[in-house]
């Protein structure tokens, strides 16, 4: 397949002529504060994509990432102003872990009881979002009450400005992280091979058994992978907008799964990629953002993120059928 024949290349030229024409009909995009703030508002849910991306390519799906996120997030929060600790390293380890059981405890469910991944994941999301409202409370730690040191992380910036209006703004240095965390992805997909297992699990599961594919580890590396991504992105959202609350990332499931299937990802499992996804997240920020300078109303944007979803999956369908026959 020539590179102008890769899924990849056509979502980039979409999205490099959808961002010429919104800065043709909006002359605003393209000043560096709203680029800036494009950039910023891919981390989080690039983040959770690259988690969602590798359960979609192992023929699954994941909706109790969001209800994690949140619980890794609090429940750290919580205890880091419990014990007035100060670092940061340590926190991130311990959202990170709390995401990874939550998602073993999918993959246990999935395979113990070959259960279907959609009806898991609602359930353990919604039991686990309940637990945390109902034992460990719903009041929002707010900025006066926040850990500094994670204030202080969460403000650092590669580069700093001036707008035209005297407002200060800068690059978020978490684009960093963003990046790190999308190259590793990127590396154990292609060249382990735990990513071979994946890609051939999704591809077709019986026969990534019988050519010796441990398909008990491959679904439990692939769900405590989407956990942990989510509960150390959860963190990194508290740090960036200086404040926890246990109700936050309701609905993102929507947007987060809409881009990694406008990055191409088979809902037929086996098939996307990390830059794919890059670029799916990219595109639906923009158009997010695009719709918000334009002053189009909230809830008409989740009627063009539901209208992304349904063209992007009903693409991909027709591709990956067209493959097949």
């Amino acid at each position: 397949m020539t590179i102008f024949r890769r899924s990849e290349f056509i979502i980039a030229v979409i999205l490099i002529a959808a961002m010429i024409l919104i800065g043709l009909i909006n002359p605003a995009f393209w000043s560096l504060d709203n680029l800036f703030g494009l950039l910023r508002s891919n981390v989080i849910i690039g983040i959770m994509a690259l988690g969602v991306l590798v359960v979609m390519i192992s023929g699954g799906i994941d909706v109790s990432f969001t209800a994690f996120a949140a619980a890794a997030m609090y429940l750290t929060v919580k205890i880091m102003v419990y014990y007035g600790y100060e670092g940061v390293a340590l926190p991130f380890l311990a959202a990170t872990v709390i995401g990874l059981v939550l998602g073993a405890m999918n993959a246990f469910f999935i395979h113990t009881f070959r259960m279907i991944p959609l009806i898991v994941t609602l359930g353990t999301g919604s039991v686990v979002r309940g637990l945390l409202l109902g034992l460990v409370g719903t009041s929002i730690v707010n900025i006066d009450k926040m850990p500094p040191q994670l204030i202080a992380f969460g403000k650092t910036n590669l580069m700093n400005s001036v707008s035209a209006t005297g407002t200060n703004f800068g690059l978020t240095a978490m684009i960093l992280v963003y990046a790190g965390l999308a190259l590793v992805t990127h590396l154990f997909l292609r060249y382990t091979m735990i990513g071979r297992s994946i890609f051939a699990y999704g591809g077709a599961p019986e026969a990534a058994k019988r050519v010796g594919f441990d398909t008990r580890k491959t679904l439990l590396f692939v769900y405590c992978f989407a956990g942990a991504l989510a509960g150390f992105a959860g963190l990194l959202q508290s740090a960036m907008i200086w404040q926890a609350n246990p109700r936050d990332f309701g609905g993102l499931e929507l947007d987060v799964i809409a881009a990694v299937v406008l990055g191409g990802a088979s809902i037929f499992g086996g098939r996307g990629s990390v830059v794919g996804t890059l670029l799916g997240v990219f595109m639906l920020v923009m158009v997010k953002n695009s719709l918000i300078i334009m002053k189009v109303d909230t809830t008409w944007q989740r009627v063009v993120v539901g209208l992304i979803i349904i063209i992007a999956t009903a693409l991909t369908a027709w591709r990956d059928r067209k493959k097949i026959v």
